[in-house]
């Protein structure tokens, strides 16, 4: 696979290899939400001015609110989810982590890098005795499925009881949050990422929380140091967190764009799979075919390496390009023979 499509995304890299102009393409490449919240107003001092603690206040409160913590949780703030992935590592138990495969690639990256011994396990089930650390990502990236909230909690008391730490990555959860842990943070042990950019469509905002343990919480801030998120995302993540007609409009938007992105992809004789609001899933043994039919059609989904027959489709954003890509995907399947 071309190393620049390791992550949704890359859609310099499509065009450097299969040309167009950027406005051409049609980029279903990412989890990200195509229909962003619109900013709020940003006072221009928070462009001059080092993020003052009254922002972060904000942010943590609205963030407590949205996510459904309560007010004994510990809380901190990244500059994206990413961040928290790679400093986590560092901070929790050494010794075997069982990391859900396949699933978000960084995580087991992160613990390999950090000298943690990386053992997959397919499901919850299947977590090994003697761990020190289980990584679960809920709904998972990229195929969409679900864990129950009581196998959850039963592995994470499990995990607690020898000192060991349960992480649940859920930053596809804000567009359907049931199953979610965040209102359970605070328990020893438990961890819970949330993305704020995939959601609010905002990615390049870079902002991220980790819900936990008063302790780690204060941990991780130290290690992220002063000032670690903007001034400028701090104030637009607060306001909107704190607008429930933004919030409930963005999931009944991306509810209607994911069952039209669904449809085309029915439509077109494919299987959509999964059951994560902001991508789709298609198993197929001609995924690298299809991935090169649909990219000299200018239309861009995430490939894998590893499955191989795996495609993420993110969401078309109107019915236009839901019958674009029903379209190319006809084009593609008999472009590969199927």
């Amino acid at each position: 696979m071309n190393p620049h499509l390791v992550h949704g995304g890359a859609l310099s890299a499509a065009l450097d290899r299969f040309g167009g102009r950027r406005e051409d393409w049609l980029d279903l490449s990412t989890g990200i939400n195509p229909m962003p919240a619109p900013l709020p107003p940003l006072p221009s001092d928070l462009f001059t001015r080092l993020p003052e603690a009254d922002l972060e206040r904000e942010a943590y409160e609205a963030a407590r609110h949205h996510y459904g913590a309560t007010a004994t949780a510990g809380i901190v703030a990244a500059p994206g989810s990413q961040a928290l992935i790679s400093l986590l590592p560092h901070l929790l138990p050494g010794g075997a982590a069982a990391i859900l495969r396949p699933a978000y690639g960084e995580h087991a990256r992160a613990f390999a890098a950090a000298g943690h011994r990386v053992c997959a396990v397919a499901n919850v089930d299947e977590v090994p005795d003697g761990v020190a650390v289980a990584v679960f990502v809920n709904p998972n990236n990229p195929d969409g499925r679900r864990f129950e909230r009581r196998s959850l909690l039963a592995l994470g008391d499990r995990l607690a009881a020898r000192g060991g730490w349960l992480v649940v990555d859920e930053a596809y959860m804000d567009a359907d949050p049931r199953e979610s842990l965040a209102g359970e943070a605070g328990r020893p042990g438990l961890v819970v990422l949330r993305s704020f950019g995939k959601f609010f469509g905002l990615a390049g905002l870079r902002l991220g929380f980790a819900l936990t343990t008063p302790a780690l919480a204060a941990s991780l801030a130290a290690r992220l140091g002063p000032w670690a998120v903007s001034g400028p995302a701090l104030h637009a993540g607060a306001r909107l967190m704190a607008d429930p007609r933004t919030v409930d409009r963005l999931r009944r938007e991306i509810a209607a764009r994911g069952r039209e992105t669904r449809n085309a992809i029915a439509d077109a004789g494919f299987t959509p799979q999964g059951d994560a609001g902001l991508f789709a899933l298609v198993e197929t043994l001609h995924a690298g075919a299809v991935f090169q039919a649909l990219a000299r059609r200018h239309i861009l989904v995430r490939p894998f390496a590893d499955p191989a027959d795996w495609l993420r489709f993110g969401l078309v954003r109107n019915e236009g390009e839901a019958a674009r890509l029903a379209r190319a995907l006809v084009g593609a399947r008999r472009e590969v023979g199927l």
